[in-house]
């Protein structure tokens, strides 16, 4: 069986995001997406929050491509995480060269810990590229409609919290 881990903080899980899982689901038999806890981002949602919001996309995307999506919160490295879910891949999303030099590193640092685990990139959809969880927080933070960013559940959810 092949395993992928697509880790993230999905705060909150946009399109793009969506769009790389989607995609991620045609490499792998079963699909984690690991939901970094990362408190040093301070998330606008809480780690329960994300989690549930990623699952609801999950159980859709689960049913939609036939591949086995499983939710995994995680506080350690990435690479512990790998071998906690035994994942053999590691899926990462590029929007832009920024997004490769910061990717390339850690890359390189993973190898070192573990290089049975590959990391596996994908671009993201040209219609997704300008897409970043940051942005779609300020935008909606400041009155704007997001819901060409996010789905409809995560868009009630942004405002509310930003009501």
């Amino acid at each position: 069986m092949r395993i992928g881990l697509y880790p993230g903080t999905f705060d909150p899980i946009t399109l793009g995001h969506i769009d790389i899982i989607r995609r991620a689901c045609l490499l792998v038999d079963r699909l984690v997406i690991g939901v970094a806890i990362n408190r040093d981002k301070g998330p606008l949602f809480s780690l329960e929050e994300r989690v549930a919001m990623v699952e609801a996309e999950a159980d859709r995307l689960a049913r939609e491509t036939g591949t086995e999506i499983v939710v995994h919160p995680f506080d350690n490295l990435l690479i512990d995480c790998a071998r906690d879910v035994n994942a053999q891949v590691i899926v990462r999303g590029l929007r832009a060269i920024a997004d490769f030099e910061y990717e390339y590193q850690m890359v390189g640092m993973n190898r070192v810990l573990d290089a049975s685990v590959e990391t596996v990139f994908l671009m993201a959809d040209a219609h997704y590229q300008a897409i970043a969880s940051k942005l779609v927080k300020e935008i909606a933070r400041l009155g704007g409609d997001v819901r060409n960013f996010v789905t409809a559940p995560v868009n009630e959810a942004l405002l509310e919290r930003y009501s």
